[in-house]
């Protein structure tokens, strides 16, 4: 499951709606709509997620947050390491093979560091 596939479960069974009936609504089809939820597409397109801001009715952060959560969620991220540090090029092969047997733990403590970093 993505971050954006995540949240708009949450959203969706949060006000009780079903999926068919929210796929109707935004005019795509359960399977894909299923698909989104559980990562197996990519990212949406810019005009599905304004629909699902539309749809919830969702402005200012938490339509922000949803922008932020899509771009995060393609399921299968290319790294180019070319022109970086060996050391940077080991971890990202290195997290490349490891990721499936992170506990969830060790994930969110890595996106802790990476949030920190980022300051």
């Amino acid at each position: 499951m993505t971050p954006f596939g995540q949240r708009l479960r949450e959203l969706r069974e949060d006000r009780g709606i079903s999926l068919t009936s929210l796929a109707h609504a935004l005019h795509v089809s359960p399977a894909y709509l299923s698909a989104l939820e559980h990562g197996k597409r990519g990212r949406p397109s810019a005009g599905l997620i304004h629909q699902v801001n539309e749809h919830f009715g969702l402005i200012w952060d938490d339509g922000e947050e949803l922008v932020r959560l899509a771009r995060l969620s393609h399921p299968r991220v290319v790294v180019d390491t070319a022109g970086l540090s060996p050391q940077a090029t080991e971890l990202a092969n290195r997290l490349a093979r490891r990721i499936r047997d992170l506990p969830e733990a060790r994930v969110a403590e890595l996106l802790a560091l990476l949030e920190t970093d980022s300051e």
